[in-house]
């Protein structure tokens, strides 16, 4: 009872936030609907070919979104460098950053002054490996370099905004770096966080966000979402399963910064092992499917919120290739129903 009064507060509050803005219900003009998510729409298309493949997302205060796009991938026979890149409201982009042939831009996540955080995945390469900053005249700038034989992937900034974490998909590790900068360290090793070496695409952790006073890590070859809670001196306290069963399970957001909701992307047809899925995931952890291929996912590796909508990237890896950046509509009476008896 305590769990179900949590939850139904949480939403109910966020609902009360969101007063302003239109329910999914009420722009398709039904008093009620059940689906989760509705109103699924393609705001942005990308070339495939020419190595437009977007990995992950951030939605920024003034609506527009920043992505990185991988760049490199078979079809493209590696002759296109990754990109960070911005749209705006109005559909308008601006590259930011061009990586190298070979490498590919991952993660990315904002501070609160603005700036812009992102990884560099360039396998082999350590003059080039890790996280970069863009500086206050859009000047990219390596401020951890990670070893050659690491996979830096998500990214997350803690609430005080002073620490980077950053998983490694290759080594089970986070890593964590003060945001101005430095030597990165170890800051969580796990079995819970390595890859398994026998999958066609070895990838441990993944996605990355710290919300709550914890990080929470999705592991994408075992299927698992992790809560690992930082301690008052900002080391790693007990790591936790929130849920299973979730292959290729890639990046995550939370439904507002108070809930534990979570919406998870399952980028199946990336290494056809599993479904293109979004699930939204409950504390209990539980979890239901809120859009599927049906919806037009193709390979999604991230989420994001945004009041009461929600933001996928689509990687387009199968063919006929379709990357692209999806918008939907939470459907919060019906999200608050489900919970009710889910919790």
């Amino acid at each position: 009872m305590r769990k179900n009064a949590g939850i139904a507060l949480a939403v109910t509050a966020t609902a009360a936030v969101l007063g302003a803005a239109p329910s999914a219900s009420a722009q398709t003009g039904q008093s009620y609907s059940r689906s989760l998510v509705t109103d699924v729409r393609t705001a942005a298309t990308f070339d495939y070919a020419a190595g437009e493949i977007p990995e992950n997302i951030t939605v920024n205060p003034d609506g527009s979104v920043t992505l990185s796009l991988l760049g490199s991938c078979a079809v493209c026979r590696r002759t296109h460098g990754p990109q960070l890149m911005r749209i705006d409201a109005s559909g308008h982009r601006t590259v930011f950053v061009t990586g190298k042939v070979g490498e590919a831009i991952s993660g990315n996540t904002r501070g609160d002054d603005g700036t812009v955080y992102y990884s560099v995945w360039a396998p082999g390469n350590a003059d080039r490996n890790g996280v970069y900053a863009l500086g206050p005249d859009g000047t990219p700038q390596r401020i951890a370099a990670l070893p050659a034989d690491s996979g830096p992937n998500g990214l997350a900034i803690d609430s005080a905004g002073r620490t980077l974490y950053i998983a490694d998909s290759l080594k089970g590790i986070i890593w964590s770096v003060p945001v101005s900068g430095g030597s990165a360290t170890p800051w969580l090793t796990d079995a819970a966080l390595a890859p398994v070496p026998t999958e066609a695409l070895p990838i441990g952790a993944n996605g990355l966000r710290f919300h709550n006073g914890a990080l929470w890590v999705s592991n994408f070859n075992k299927g698992t979402l992790l809560r690992v809670p930082v301690t008052g001196t900002g080391a790693a306290g007990p790591l936790r399963l929130v849920a299973g069963g979730l292959p290729n399970i890639d990046d995550l957001s939370f439904l507002t910064p108070w809930s534990d909701v979570v919406f998870a992307a399952q980028n199946g047809s990336s290494s056809q092992n599993g479904p293109d899925r979004v699930v939204v995931i409950y504390p209990n952890g539980t979890y239901k499917p809120v859009l599927t291929s049906k919806d037009g996912l193709a390979s999604p590796s991230a989420t994001a919120v945004r009041g009461d909508r929600l933001y996928i990237t689509d990687g387009g890896v199968p063919e006929p290739h379709d990357p692209k950046l999806q918008t939907a509509r939470i459907n919060f009476p019906a999200l608050l129903a489900d919970a009710a008896h889910r919790i």
